[in-house]
């Protein structure tokens, strides 16, 4: 109900999105803004504010500021570049960044590197019939974080909320995301992703992200799903979010 509450008062503040960079450089000279919120019934909850700027064909310049209900504030600034030079039906792109996690009044550093690929559904011979187009993205990556937490206050947290680790920042995560999207309508997009994770910490898990995204006033959309666990451990989740292209 508070998540609820939290995104009305953002459509009524903002008239107003998330969406990852994946592997679509923004164009050069336009920006991306969003504020997005994710949380299950146990009241165990994500919410981050991102951003990205175009600064030329082939790079892109983001950051991404996220607070979660497990005490932890973070910051990353990332850059990523295009390798496949805007030709053929295949985009790859790279990515790097550096930030910094703040835990129980400690800051330590994270780093993360990224790889992803895509491409459109006229391309793709199973979906190119479907009326309105859409997109295939697979994005992998991999962050790591200095140890802040030993295994007794892991355990400690895992006994305390069975769903709050998901939200404790590991040592190592490696992460891969397969998005398909469909344009269902000129102001309606469907987005399912299913999301693969190892941390270092918890072992493997697997969920199924399903989100419908609608034009609202201007540059702005809105988000609303389901994140619904498969594997491993994690609770079902409500998606919220805002967007801003301009």
């Amino acid at each position: 109900m508070r998540l609820t509450i939290r995104f009305c008062l953002l459509l009524l503040v903002a008239g107003a999105g998330a969406a990852g960079a994946g592997p679509w450089p923004r164009e050069k000279g336009t920006a991306f803004l969003s504020f997005s919120e994710e949380g299950d019934r146990e009241g165990n909850s994500y919410a981050g504010l991102y951003g990205e700027y175009g600064m030329n064909a082939r790079d892109t310049l983001g950051f991404e500021i996220g607070r979660s209900s497990a005490d932890e504030t973070s910051a990353m600034i990332w850059w990523q570049r295009a390798l496949d030079r805007g030709a053929g039906p295949d985009r790859i792109t790279i990515s790097t960044g550096m930030g910094v996690l703040q835990r129980d009044d400690e800051l330590v550093p994270l780093a993360q590197i990224g790889v992803s690929w895509g491409r459109g559904w006229d391309s793709l011979p199973l979906l190119r019939g479907i009326r309105g187009g859409g997109w295939l993205a697979v994005d992998a990556r991999l962050k790591v974080a200095a140890q802040m937490k030993d295994q007794a206050e892991l355990a400690k947290l895992a006994g305390q909320n069975a769903g709050l680790l998901s939200y404790v920042t590991p040592d190592v995560t490696a992460k891969v995301d397969a998005t398909l999207g469909w344009h269902a309508t000129s102001s309606m997009m469907l987005v399912n992703q299913l999301r693969l994770e190892h941390r270092d910490d918890i072992g493997f898990s697997g969920k199924l992200a399903a989100t419908l995204v609608r034009d609202l006033v201007g540059p702005a959309k809105g988000e609303m799903g389901m994140v619904l666990p498969l594997w491993g451990d994690g609770e079902q989740a409500v998606k919220l979010a805002v967007w801003f292209a301009f």
